[in-house]
C-alpha cells in the first residue's frame, strides 16, 4: 500500500478493523459450534446430566438431538 493511498483510505481503518474482528469472531464461534470434539464433550456432559437426574429424558433427547445434528453437518460433505 502506497503512502497515498494509506493516507487516503485511513479513516476507514476503524470500518476495516472491526469487519475484520466480525470475521476473527465468525470463525471462533463456527469452530465451537462445529468440532467434533467439542460436541462429543457435550455429549458426554448431557449423558451425565441424564443419569444424575438434573435433566429430563425428553429435554435431554431434544439437545442430543441438536448436537447429534450439528455433529453430522460438520462432517458432512461442505462441512
Amino acid at each position: 500500500m502506497g503512502l497515498v493511498t494509506g493516507i487516503l483510505t485511513l479513516p476507514f481503518a476503524p470500518a476495516r478493523m472491526v469487519v475484520w474482528l466480525g470475521g476473527v469472531i465468525r470463525d471462533q464461534v463456527e469452530h465451537e459450534l462445529y468440532d467434533p470434539a467439542v460436541i462429543r464433550r457435550q455429549l458426554e456432559e448431557l449423558d451425565e446430566a441424564r443419569s444424575a437426574g438434573r435433566i429430563d429424558e425428553q429435554e435431554a433427547a431434544r439437545q442430543e438431538q441438536d448436537l447429534l445434528d450439528r455433529l453430522f453437518r460438520s462432517s458432512g460433505p461442505t462441512g
